[in-house]
């Protein structure tokens, strides 16, 4: 009767909740790439699309590196 016991990395879950912020912040910024708003300074920048895909690729590595099951 001897179980393994999986214990799922908090890391994984840290990735998986930057991965999904990204995505919403990637996506928020592509809306507004043409209709930015009137009283931001610095919007020709396009920050949440920067910070969106940076937060994609960070995500996406905790995500591969700290899956469950890996062996």
């Amino acid at each position: 009767m001897s179980e393994k016991h999986h214990i799922i990395p908090v890391w994984f879950f840290v990735g998986v909740l930057l991965l999904v912020y990204g995505v919403m912040i990637f996506v928020s910024g592509l809306a507004a790439w043409n209709n930015p708003p009137p009283d931001v300074q610095l919007a020709e920048l396009h920050a949440p699309v920067w910070w969106g895909a940076l937060l994609i690729i960070l995500g996406g590595t905790y995500c591969l590196l700290f899956r469950p099951g890996k062996a």
